[in-house]
């Protein structure tokens, strides 16, 4: 999975473990190293990992608010539908299904989006990578990137934001979740997958003024009890 969420980012009994492989992948051109080491590290600890985070969002009040707001959002704008970029085992997806959205999943790893599949037939997931999208411009009216650049390196986010900004329509809202810097630089992490990356906030928020898009809102949520790191979230609007 080209990314995590907030259970498994910290959680330090991740075990190598192989899921068949799926039957359905996007295009996808030639992978960069670090996308092919996300995906291979993501491959190997695909069951576990999703075990870990089988409750998805049901015991983060705080982090559902947020989702629910950017599905609210997309619902007003009525732009198009949504893609969970960087899915893994698709409970974020699911997540905006229940709210009402017309929601797909794409992920890096095959491994997890098998699982995705299993887990919720009624919902599209596909094998694809965020930074070449098999998508046509202004096809999406939302974008969730829930923990899915944290393991971007920095000098690449703003070409995926880029991206993102080509796929959405005008008016279109993505939502980023991620580990927060609490007052620090950009800062690279021991992840239990793969190398990841703190952000401060208002670096990204500028990152993303700059791909053409204007801030709509941004919470930060204080570690949980297990937890190691301040988390951000941010509401951007393509413009």
């Amino acid at each position: 999975m080209h990314g995590a969420t907030p259970v498994a980012a910290d959680h330090p009994g991740l075990v190598a473990q192989r899921f068949p492989p799926p039957v359905r992948s996007l295009p996808m051109p030639e992978l960069s190293s670090h996308l092919t080491t996300t995906a291979a590290a993501y491959d190997a600890v695909a069951v576990r990992y999703a075990d870990l985070v089988r409750d998805g969002l049901a015991g983060l009040p705080l982090d559902r608010s947020f989702v629910a707001a950017f599905a609210e959002c997309v619902r007003a704008s009525g732009a198009g539908p949504v893609a969970d970029l960087g899915c893994g085992p698709g409970y974020v997806a699911a997540y905006l299904r229940d709210q009402g959205r017309d929601v797909f999943g794409i992920d890096l790893s095959p491994s997890l989006i098998e699982i995705a599949r299993t887990t919720y037939p009624g919902l599209r997931f596909d094998v694809g990578s965020m930074d070449a999208l098999d998508l046509a411009d202004g096809e999406l009216g939302g974008i969730v990137s829930w923990y899915s650049v944290i393991h971007t390196p920095p000098a690449e986010l703003p070409s995926y934001l880029a991206e993102f900004r080509r796929v959405l329509a005008p008016g279109g809202h993505v939502l980023l979740a991620f580990f927060e810097a609490e007052g620090g630089p950009v800062t690279p992490f021991d992840h239990k997958v793969t190398t990841a990356y703190r952000w401060p906030i208002d670096e990204i928020a500028q990152l993303a003024g700059k791909a053409g898009f204007a801030e709509v809102g941004r919470m930060l949520r204080e570690p949980r009890e297990g937890e190691r790191f301040r988390r951000g979230h941010l509401l951007v609007r393509a413009v």
